[in-house]
C-alpha cells in the first residue's frame, strides 16, 4: 500500500492562469521623493568627522547624527558587510528590511531609502551614492546590495552541520558588537540584532528551484555605498566571514577584507528647510479603541 500523493493535475486554463499580469503590491507614486539634489549640494562641501574600520570576520558600531551622511567602502579586495541600524533614541525602532524590499526592491541603490520598524515606519536612510550602479542585473537574476537575505547566523549554522559551533557569523558578530557599545551581556543584544542590509553582497533566486543564491560580488576596493541619515542613528556593520561570498558562507576558508565606514558632517545652513522624517500618522488604534 503507497502513501504517495499523485501530483495534481493542472486545470485546462492553467496557461491563462499563469498569463494573468501580476500587479504591484505597494505603488510608491504617492511617496515623497527623497531631495537627492539637496542632499548631493550638502555632500559637496561635508567635512570627515570620524571613521570606523571593521575587521575580518568582526563587526564594530558606529554613531551617525540626522542630517550627517556615511559610506561603507572596500578598502583592501573583495567583501561583503551586513548592515543593521537603529533609531539612536529609541533601539526599539529598527531597519525593516522586508518592509524596505517592499517598498523599493529586492537590490537597493541611488534614491532607495532604508524603512524603519512598526509603528515608526519612516526612512531612517537614503542611499545617495553607489559605485557599483552600474551593474544592474545579470544573466543568472543576480544583483547587488540586497534585502533578501537575512543574515549567516549560528543556529542556521548548526542545524546544516550536525550541531557545528561557528562564532563568526554575521548575526554573531553584530551581536558582539552592540552588545559592547551598550556595555550590556551579549543574551542582552541579541534580541535587537535584526535582517540587514546585506551591503556588495550579489545574489538572486535560481529561476529553476527558486533557491537564494550568491556569487562573487563585483565590488573593487574603492568601491562605496553612501547614505544620508534621515534620523539620529546607532548602526553596526559585519564583515561577513563569507568573503565577497564566491564559494563558502560562514567559514574561515574564506579571504576576508576590512570594511571602512567614514561619517561626513555638512557645513552649516547646508540642509536649510530639511526635517527629519516623523513616524507614521496611523494613530495606533487597530479598531479596539482610541488613538495611541
Amino acid at each position: 500500500m503507497t502513501t504517495d500523493t499523485p501530483p495534481p493535475v493542472p486545470p485546462a486554463d492553467a496557461d491563462a492562469r499563469r498569463a494573468v499580469a501580476p500587479v504591484i503590491c505597494y505603488p510608491v507614486e504617492s511617496l515623497p521623493p527623497p531631495p537627492l539634489e539637496l542632499y548631493r549640494r550638502a555632500r559637496e562641501g561635508a567635512r570627515k568627522i570620524g571613521e570606523t574600520l571593521v575587521p575580518p570576520r568582526d563587526a564594530r558600531s558606529f554613531r551617525v547624527e540626522a542630517g550627517q551622511f556615511f559610506r561603507i567602502t572596500s578598502v583592501e579586495g573583495p567583501q561583503v558587510g551586513d548592515l543593521n541600524l537603529w533609531n539612536a533614541r529609541d533601539l526599539t525602532e529598527r531597519f525593516y528590511s522586508g518592509k524596505t524590499r517592499a517598498l523599493h526592491a529586492t537590490h537597493l541603490t541611488r534614491g532607495h531609502r532604508l524603512w524603519s520598524s512598526f509603528p515608526g515606519l519612516r526612512p531612517m536612510a537614503t542611499i545617495v551614492a553607489d559605485t557599483l550602479e552600474w551593474y544592474g542585473t545579470d544573466a543568472f537574476g543576480g544583483a547587488v546590495h540586497d534585502v533578501i537575505g537575512t543574515r549567516c547566523d549560528p543556529y542556521t549554522h548548526a542545524l546544516l552541520s550536525d550541531g557545528g559551533q561557528y562564532h563568526h557569523c554575521c548575526h554573531s558578530n553584530l551581536t558582539r558588537a552592540l552588545a559592547a557599545y551598550l556595555d550590556v551581556p551579549v543574551h542582552e543584544a541579541e534580541p535587537l540584532v535584526h535582517d540587514v542590509l546585506n551591503v556588495f553582497m550579489c545574489t538572486g533566486f535560481t529561476r529553476d528551484t527558486g533557491q537564494y543564491f550568491m556569487k562573487a560580488s563585483p565590488v573593487r576596493p574603492g568601491d562605496y555605498l553612501e547614505f544620508f541619515a534621515e534620523i539620529d542613528l546607532l548602526g553596526a556593520l559585519s564583515t561577513c566571514p563569507g568573503g565577497d561570498c564566491s564559494t563558502v558562507h560562514s567559514s574561515d576558508a574564506a579571504l576576508c577584507h576590512p570594511l571602512l565606514v567614514e561619517v561626513f558632517d555638512p557645513i552649516p545652513g547646508a540642509l536649510a528647510g530639511w526635517q527629519p522624517p516623523e513616524r507614521s500618522r496611523y494613530d495606533r488604534s487597530h479598531g479596539v479603541g482610541g488613538a495611541v
